[in-house]
């Protein structure tokens, strides 16, 4: 998957450390969009500024290089993956790898060169970037929009798999989305941190503010976790 699941993985914990200072994970009382609280909140749409979205794009790249996923070109579905795509696009090219990027539309244009897909011809062995992954649904509507191209979708990239129990007709699954993706859709993922990387950053805060949030963060793995 993304980052290892045993041992300190740094470029995780180095996001991690990012993500709390960017503001964009946060820590209290939060509703999922499955009605669960959770003790912790990532809302990507805080990476919102040019240096953090710069930043962001240069975390996502080296993990997609060390992850030896093959792929030709990158495609982000609306509306979030789109700058993704264009970010990690340009670190990717600073690294020495020069790939082409596409998104989708969510309305098709009826003008202009009209259709959903924006950018380079979808072709070739596809990776699709995003931020999380829920329940895989938006990823099997991204997935059957390249191969309706006739391209491969071959994996996704995300920041954080939160390794927690997918939903499903309002119940909790015995898999997370990033599972269903993998072994349903057939797409291999890589994060950029996992949940397990979340815990092991709040670990080493003991005695500050923000070890505090560590024993909730935990039960609530206990509770939804998965993977």
């Amino acid at each position: 998957m993304g980052s290892s699941s045993t041992g300190r993985d740094e470029l995780a914990q180095d996001f991690v450390a990012f993500a709390v200072e960017a503001g964009v994970l946060r820590f209290g009382e939060f509703k999922t969009k499955s009605g669960r609280i959770t003790p912790y909140f990532f809302n990507a749409g805080m990476f919102d500024d040019g240096a953090k979205l710069g930043r962001l794009s240069q975390f996502y790249a080296r993990r997609i290089v060390a992850s030896g996923i093959e792929f030709d070109m990158l495609f982000g579905p609306a509306y979030k993956g789109i700058t993704l795509a264009a970010g990690i696009a340009i670190e990717l090219a600073r690294l020495g790898r020069n790939v082409p990027y596409a998104y989708n539309r969510k309305e098709a244009k009826n003008h202009g060169e009209g259709g959903t897909l924006v950018g380079a011809p979808v072709k070739g062995r596809v990776l699709i970037v995003d931020d999380v992954i829920t329940d895989g649904g938006a990823k099997r509507e991204a997935r059957d929009l390249i191969a309706a191209a006739g391209a491969q979708p071959v994996g996704v990239a995300i920041a954080l798999d939160r390794q927690e129990k997918a939903t499903e007709a309002g119940r909790d699954a015995d898999y997370s989305g990033v599972q269903f993706v993998e072994s349903q859709l057939g797409l291999k993922v890589c994060s950029i941190a996992r949940l397990s990387d979340l815990l092991h950053y709040l670990e080493q805060q003991q005695g500050g503010p923000l070890g505090a949030f560590h024993p909730q963060v935990l039960a609530y793995r206990e509770r939804y976790g998965v993977g």
